[in-house]
């Protein structure tokens, strides 16, 4: 077993998606992220996140740990509290968590998900 290095570079490789055309509020927000890492029981995740600038509407499921590596995020909750963070802020959402995220300037992240598992 190898310890998972994270290179702090932009990726390479990747397709880009748009945010869904439903949930955009400005800008024309584009997304990418590699997984680097999941845990055997599938509800753990690390890897890299990058996207664009623009503003788009959040539901959190999952628990996610980021630390900005390039960029500035703000996100809203759906009280309308405001929140900024730049790089090289870390920070934590919690799952459930509605709102919007922002990227005002475009953005690197690293992330950490947790999301347990659905019973069957």
């Amino acid at each position: 077993m190898k310890i998972i290095p994270f290179p702090s570079t932009p990726l390479q490789g990747t397709d880009w998606d748009a945010v869904e055309e439903d949930r955009i509020v400005s800008g024309t927000p584009k997304r990418t992220f590699k997984v680097l890492h999941s845990s055997k029981s599938d509800e753990f995740h690390a890897g890299i996140y990058e996207c664009t600038a623009g503003k788009w509407k959040v539901i959190y499921n999952e628990d996610e740990f980021c630390t900005l590596i390039e960029g500035h995020v703000r996100l809203t909750n759906d009280a309308g509290e405001a929140q900024d963070f730049k790089a090289p802020d870390s920070f934590a959402v919690p799952s459930g968590y509605q709102g919007t995220w922002e990227a005002v300037t475009p953005v690197r992240k690293f992330f950490v998900i947790y999301e347990q598992a659905t019973k069957k």
